[in-house]
């Protein structure tokens, strides 16, 4: 449900990133100086990015700053929200309900029950 976010490679984006990541604090404190030196002269230099081997470094570049800047509840959904809609969604279905198949793509309710989730831990 929560896949990996696919960033386009084109300078407009990377500039959205960069901007938020250093609004958040992270630009520095999660990449190194030659990281933050690639995406750099990307934008410098770059309209789109064609090159595969850059394409790559990129991506990995962009996200690692996507995932430092995710909320812990974003991250507590893709890890734990979507293995609970699972469960519950297969223990409805047993019982008759039909409707509940649709349960492991709401998000509203995957985060419902990360919420939850993190509410009993102590």
């Amino acid at each position: 449900m929560l896949s990996e976010k696919r960033i386009p490679l084109v300078r407009s984006e990377i500039i959205k990133v960069k901007t938020r990541a250093l609004r958040k604090g992270v630009w520095c404190r999660v990449l190194t100086g030659a990281e933050r030196a690639c995406v750099d002269l990307a934008i410098m230099v770059v309209e789109r990015v064609r090159s595969r081997l850059l394409q790559k470094v990129l991506s990995s570049i962009l996200n690692k700053l996507e995932e430092a800047m995710e909320s812990k509840v974003q991250r507590l959904m893709r890890e734990i929200g979507d293995n609970l809609a699972q469960k519950l969604s297969q223990v409805a279905q047993d019982w008759g309900n039909k409707a509940a198949a649709q349960w492991v793509k709401d998000a509203n309710f995957i985060q419902f029950l990360t919420i939850t989730h993190m509410n009993l831990l102590p």
